[in-house]
């Protein structure tokens, strides 16, 4: 390996280490109540929601999977439900309607009120995870959103009751690892408290 690939890799590191550290430092108490606000509503009957696109996307799976399945400790399943993986649904509704809604009529569809939202949007501006939100308003959900840089329009979607964690980076490889690890955090926690 060249000497001008070790430094790239070294810097991705770097670069992502220091991302992570600082959104310790900043997140954690918003990560913690998250955390709290899902174990709170799957203890009430509720179930999880999750949208992304792309890698959000992914990560709306793996959150769902580590819900559905278990993450480390052994519990019982809880309710979650990707609305990212449905390609039958959302090229439906992309295909009939627009994109911009294949989030928002499934949240119609399937949310309760007392259900929650995990919106992931890593420029807090797309236009269906922005729409899946007003969605779960109107059902009256609960929203727990995951964005970054400065929030993007996001921002302008988020009520008192909501909780926005945004990373503080402009950068959306090192959004997206922070998300990874925010969702872990919020696994382990919801383990935590299922496994007793």
């Amino acid at each position: 390996m060249s000497q001008a690939s070790d430094h790239t890799i070294n810097q991705i590191f770097a670069d992502s280490i220091m991302t992570l550290q600082h959104s310790a430092d900043v997140l954690a108490d918003e990560i913690h109540a998250a955390a709290n606000k899902m174990v709170d509503a799957l203890v009430a009957g509720n179930k999880i929601l999750i949208c992304g696109n792309g890698g959000s996307a992914s990560d709306a799976m793996h959150f769902s999977a580590e819900l559905l399945n278990r993450f480390v400790l052994e519990r019982r399943p809880l309710p979650a439900i990707t609305l990212a993986a449905d390609t039958g649904t959302i090229t439906a509704i992309g295909n009939d309607y627009s994109y911009d809604q294949v989030f928002s009529k499934q949240v119609t569809a399937l949310g309760n009120a007392g259900d929650l939202l995990l919106a992931i949007t890593t420029s807090g501006n797309s236009a269906n995870v922005l729409k899946a939100i007003q969605a779960a308003h109107d059902k009256q959900m609960q929203i727990v959103a995951l964005s970054g840089n400065d929030g993007g329009k996001l921002s302008g979607t988020i009520q008192p009751d909501d909780i926005n964690i945004c990373v503080p980076s402009h950068v959306t490889a090192r959004i997206q690892e922070v998300h990874g690890l925010a969702i872990h955090c919020f696994c382990e926690i919801i383990d935590q408290h299922f496994s007793n």
